[in-house]
């Protein structure tokens, strides 16, 4: 039986549950179980705190987990990061009181303390780092710290603390899958793996269907290259052809308009639920 660990709450937990359903993985129906047999693949999941994942996954104890890399890289656990999962993304920084934002000798309030350590040595800063559970936009305030390093998304919460982003990034994160470090992966991880895999990669590409002139061909395979080439059919018009290739989400609306640009006509638009490539 593979053991897997979920995040039980917070921004990453549906997500998490999410990729795995698209994988074709059975989920939890009541929020309020901590665990979950999917009879079926032979899984068993194990709903935690999303902190502790990544001890738990290192110590060898479940196979598999998600959890941010933040989390991961501050447990210094004896786990690895298997593959990104393009969700949960945060960006780490520093944040002080404007005028006052240096990190040489201040103490630095922070919920990832190993992080912001390594961090820091690395940069060859002496700075004191002051652990807290949670919350620490009022450290500076209360005067338990000089400097904070969090999470930032849109910035407004530190400017209601009346603090200022400065200095370098200390981390881009988001959910990603670990694995302990060294660990001979079975048939059933290796599985796991490749499906959560292709969700991931079905989830940044669509499929694109258009038809043009042959004349045309070649600049529109420029357009559409596809992952090895794009798949050309022969239609009723002699001189004129069916194109279908994967293109990045991301971009399909500027390739769809360059592609009518070209000449091309009847440009479809369809998502992948999951691949294998």
């Amino acid at each position: 039986m593979l053991k897997v660990a979920l995040p039980n709450k917070g921004s990453l937990a549906e997500s998490a549950a999410e990729i795995l359903r698209e994988a074709g993985y059975r989920q939890r129906s009541d929020q309020r179980d901590l665990s979950y047999i999917d009879p079926t693949n032979e899984v068993e999941f194990y709903y935690l705190r999303p902190r502790d994942i990544a001890i738990y996954v290192g110590s060898g104890e479940l196979n598999i987990g998600i959890t941010g890399r933040d989390l991961l890289l501050d447990s210094e656990a004896a786990a690895s990061e298997v593959m990104s999962l393009d969700f949960g993304k945060s960006l780490f920084r520093f944040a002080a009181i404007p005028g006052k934002e240096t990190l040489q000798g201040k103490k630095v309030a922070t919920a990832y303390p190993n992080l912001v350590q390594n961090f820091l040595k690395s940069r060859e800063i002496s700075a004191t780092v002051v652990p807290l559970d949670g919350a620490v936009e009022g450290a500076i305030k209360l005067g338990v710290a000089d400097v904070i390093a969090d999470v930032v998304s849109t910035g407004n919460t530190l400017k209601q603390a009346g603090l200022q982003v400065f200095g370098e990034e200390i981390l881009r994160s988001e959910a990603i899958l670990i694995e302990r470090s060294g660990a001979v992966r079975d048939s059933k991880a290796e599985t796991m793996i490749r499906r959560i895999g292709s969700v991931v990669i079905a989830r940044q590409y669509v499929l694109v269907d258009y038809d043009v002139k042959k004349i045309n061909l070649e600049e529109a395979c420029r357009l559409t290259p596809g992952l090895e080439s794009p798949t050309i059919s022969p239609l009723q018009k002699e001189d004129w052809v069916a194109v279908r290739a994967m293109v990045k989400r991301s971009d399909v609306h500027d390739i769809m308009d360059k592609l009518w640009d070209l000449g091309a006509r009847g440009i479809l638009v369809t998502d992948i639920h999951s691949c294998r490539l």
